[in-house]
């Protein structure tokens, strides 16, 4: 009986767009209408990424920016990011992503600046997936 309900909510409760990952590289992917976000831990460097793929190209700016707008506003910038040659994918690495998992977890919307483009991504249901993406990488950096 319980296995059916089980099966009944998969079947019938929204899919959530944020998935968190665990393997030798810890993942935390949104696929939503319009971009894809995929954030990693990767132990064995150690490093963080966050990449963002919107659907369309991307024109180079000096600085990217990520503003949370929610119950912890914030807005973090940085010049140390590469475009994908095709121009489809912004990427920015970095050893401590604090602020970013922060600004995921606890707002209802990130917008991506590059240059004079936003980019918007809800974060609905982003917070359960954070967190397990937190637990993924503190498990891994033991």
């Amino acid at each position: 009986m319980f296995r059916a309900f089980v099966i009944y909510m998969l079947t019938v409760a929204p899919a959530l767009a944020w998935e968190a990952r665990s393997g030798a590289v810890c993942e935390l992917v949104n696929d939503g209408e319009g971009s894809q976000v995929r954030v990693t831990f990767d132990p064995a460097i150690p490093e963080y990424a966050i990449a963002v793929t919107p659907g369309r190209a991307l024109q180079d700016g000096p600085v990217f920016a990520m503003r949370f707008d929610g119950s912890r506003s914030n807005t973090i910038a940085t010049d140390r990011h590469v475009l994908s040659g095709d121009g489809a994918t912004v990427t920015v690495r970095d050893r401590g992503f604090g602020n970013v998992l922060d600004g995921l977890e606890f707002n209802h919307t990130a917008t991506v600046l590059l240059g004079d483009q936003a980019i918007a991504v809800p974060l609905d249901g982003a917070g359960p997936a954070v967190r397990a993406f937190r637990d993924c990488a503190s498990g891994l950096s033991v």
